[in-house]
């Protein structure tokens, strides 16, 4: 679905990626490969160890849909350095795949704040055009601001969805990966970011726009 940002259209994904169709380029956040291998690693409840190639099938089909000529990920792209160590040599050779041929940033997270031997360009943040694509939102920020971390999450009629919120200065993406939780959209730290009209555009099949009510 379509919907305007700043002086640009952008299009929200079923699946919870932002595509910008005028920079032919492709904006995830949150994936965090290899969550389920960092939980067992720390003595956590096993989970099945299929997150990470899910999340990546997911991508593929999302580039394969859009063919971007840039991609970024938009920080914790990993749920630690250990976990993208660990990832095994099918799912990095699917990353070398899907970087073929096109730009590829990793925005640095809080959950993986250095490089790894993965390919692409490592930065803090990237402006480009007339947006600027950070990890986390700044608690004070110039209009173009396009950011994850917070996962956020919309509730309606007992129904939760992960969800992109937006108002005319900023745009939060939900998380991407498949084992990540969320963060309801009132919670106080991520719903005062916006102004008091904002948007949540609900992921799934048909994306929904829905008013972002000011409290739980």
């Amino acid at each position: 679905m379509d919907f305007p940002f700043h002086g640009q259209t952008l299009t929200a994904l079923p699946s919870g990626a932002l595509y910008w169709r005028a920079e032919n380029l492709l904006t995830v956040s949150d994936l965090h490969l290899g969550k389920s291998e960092r939980i067992a690693r720390l003595g956590g409840t096993l989970l099945p160890p299929y997150d990470t190639r899910e999340t990546l099938s997911r991508l593929a089909e999302d580039i394969g849909k859009t063919t971007p000529r840039t991609v970024i990920c938009l920080g914790d792209s990993f749920d630690d350095l250990a976990a993208g160590a660990a990832l095994n040599d099918d799912d990095r050779a699917l990353i070398r795949t899907l970087q073929s041929g096109r730009r590829w940033i990793w925005i640095e997270g809080n959950h993986d704040p250095g490089p790894l031997d993965l390919g692409g360009d490592h930065l803090a943040e990237l402006r480009t055009g007339s947006l600027t694509f950070r990890h986390i939102a700044a608690e004070t920020t110039e209009p173009g601001e396009v950011s994850g971390h917070y996962h956020p999450k919309a509730r309606i009629k007992r129904a939760s969805r992960p969800c992109f919120m937006a108002d005319d200065t900023r745009l939060i993406l939900p998380a991407y990966g498949s084992y990540t939780g969320g963060l309801d959209w009132t919670t106080p730290a991520l719903r005062n970011l916006f102004a008091d009209r904002a948007l949540a555009y609900l992921t799934g099949a048909r994306i929904l726009t829905v008013p972002i009510p000011r409290t739980a």
